[in-house]
């Protein structure tokens, strides 16, 4: 096991491993009693955005390997860079970056954009990409809650623009307005806890504008269940790495009625057969005949679009 290896192991399986079970979970973030000191009010958090954690009654905090070192030193054992990752590779039963078997229509997730210029990311509050939410048959509130207002220099053209924004695991964000859809910074996927620590299930949505309509649709209540958004089929070698030797039992895709979208679920249907106790749960019927949620959910609300 290598660095970038350890530090895509989720923090919650090395927190299990380490007999350490969650105290509050809400969407961004998990609390804790720590792990390697004594205490009586749960002060160590892990943030699900991007595999950090911080504990305020230490003043420490960092990624997987300076989680490890921390613990191993509490055991007054070896705590080298070296040393967590051998206790890694000895506790933990995760193998991240195994490859899928992924037709070649599905290259690896592309890297950076040079192309467009990360300005910064707001909460949301522009009328217009407000409205353009709504088109889509998403309310502000929802919007508000799971997206951000992004800022970013086109190189080619010239301009500044905004758009609705998700972010992502590399601190990355997928964006789109009515006239624009891309990535700014390093393509990746987005990672969404559910309510329950440990859950039994994970939703796989292909982009951010399907989960948002099955929350709209849920009344804006999230997900029991894990949910992972890929922003692009490209990045499912990405997003099954989410799931091997996690324990969830049940997956649910939600991927696009077109040809894509077909290959995609033949992936994963090889993908969960390899994966003990986990089943696959396709949910496109459910939106047929429409191409995806979005489509299906817009149709319901009889909304044409922008």
């Amino acid at each position: 096991m290598n660095i970038e290896q350890a530090k895509a192991i989720p923090l919650s399986i090395i927190l299990e491993k380490m007999g350490v079970n969650p105290h509050t979970t809400t969407p961004k973030r998990i609390r804790y009693l720590s792990p390697y000191r004594p205490e009586k009010t749960p002060s160590f958090f892990v943030y699900a955005g991007d595999n950090r954690w911080y504990d305020y009654g230490d003043a420490r905090g960092g990624d997987v390997i300076d989680l490890v070192q921390c613990y191993l030193e509490s055991q007054q054992v070896g705590a080298t860079v070296s040393d967590a990752l051998r206790w890694l590779k000895n506790m933990i039963a995760y193998q991240p970056i195994t490859p899928v078997s992924v037709p070649d229509a599905y290259p690896a997730c592309a890297g950076k954009d040079q192309t467009l210029v990360f300005k910064n990311a707001e909460p949301l509050k522009h009328t217009g990409l407000i409205r353009y939410g709504e088109s889509r048959g998403i309310p502000p509130s929802i919007l508000k809650q799971y997206l951000e207002q992004v800022s970013f220099l086109n190189r080619n053209s010239g301009k500044t623009l905004i758009a609705l924004g998700m972010r992502n695991e590399s601190k990355g964000y997928d964006v789109r307005n009515p006239n624009f859809k891309g990535c700014i910074r390093t393509k990746d996927i987005s990672f969404i806890r559910g309510t329950i620590p440990k859950p039994p299930g994970i939703h796989v949505f292909e982009g951010f504008m399907d989960f948002l309509s099955v929350i709209t649709q849920r009344n804006g209540k999230p997900f029991d269940d894990d949910a992972l958004i890929l922003h692009s089929l490209n990045c499912m070698q990405k997003g099954t790495a989410y799931l091997r030797h996690y324990g969830y039992e049940q997956c649910f895709t939600w991927f696009d009625n077109d040809e894509p979208g077909r290959k995609a679920i033949a992936v994963w249907d090889e993908f969960c057969s390899n994966e003990p106790g986990l089943k696959h749960i396709p949910q496109n019927l459910h939106y047929a005949p429409y191409k995806d949620v979005n489509a299906a959910h817009m149709a319901k609300l009889e909304l044409k679009g922008w």
